[in-house]
């Protein structure tokens, strides 16, 4: 009876994907370990319906959905039926985990300081329109910084404008390119911050 009460307050979590889904799977194994304990991811929603992300969280028994832009007239509506989803599920916090698609303040408006982003680099270095995958870890490297990272953020309309939670540092080594970068950021910074970060976020939401 207890094990059901306790489950009851977890904070509902939906996490939004366009890819692979390795920051959704450093989610769900943080959930595993004990890590995440006051939220519970509940559902995954994405945008492309091969992303590969869908099937980590098919295999972890969480719900899916896809929503796609393409079927909508305009932004607002496809934005409308993401929020309308999200007010159905009983959603309280989102995360976005490699959702490759700006949102208008039409939908980061209607969740105040409930949406988190993973951004890897040091805010605000390497952040804003245009900055994200490689591209990110490219501009580092170019610019001859020492010190790069990854950093988690609450979501305004503004892109990678939103107040800091949480940062951590990766140092750059010689002989880096950016594919080896990235990877180091991922395993380094954003697999272990993302979900740390989450906790927190979900803890005082509790």
């Amino acid at each position: 009876m207890n094990g059901g009460n306790e489950l009851e307050k977890k904070v509902k979590i939906a996490v939004m994907v366009s890819g692979g889904g390795t920051n959704l799977q450093a989610i769900l194994d943080a959930e595993k370990s004990g890590i995440l304990r006051s939220g519970k991811v509940s559902l995954v929603l994405s945008n492309k319906a091969s992303a590969y992300a869908l099937e980590r969280a098919k295999n972890a028994q969480v719900e899916t959905a896809v929503i796609l832009r393409k079927d909508y007239a305009s932004q607002r509506e496809y934005e409308d039926a993401m929020i309308d989803l999200f007010t159905q599920k009983g959603i309280d916090l989102i995360v976005l985990a490699g959702f490759m698609n700006i949102l208008s303040s039409h939908f980061t408006d209607t969740y105040p300081k409930r949406i988190i982003n993973v951004h890897p680099s040091l805010i605000p270095a390497f952040c804003g329109e245009g900055f994200y995958g490689l591209r990110v870890h490219r501009a580092a490297l170019d610019y001859g910084v020492k010190v790069t990272g990854a950093t988690v953020h609450f979501v305004n309309e503004i892109p990678d404008g939103g107040e800091i939670i949480a940062q951590k540092a990766v140092e750059i080594l010689p002989g880096d390119t950016p594919e080896i970068l990235q990877r180091r950021v991922m395993e380094q910074a954003e697999w272990i911050l993302l979900p740390q970060a989450l906790e927190t976020v979900s803890k005082s939401y509790c």
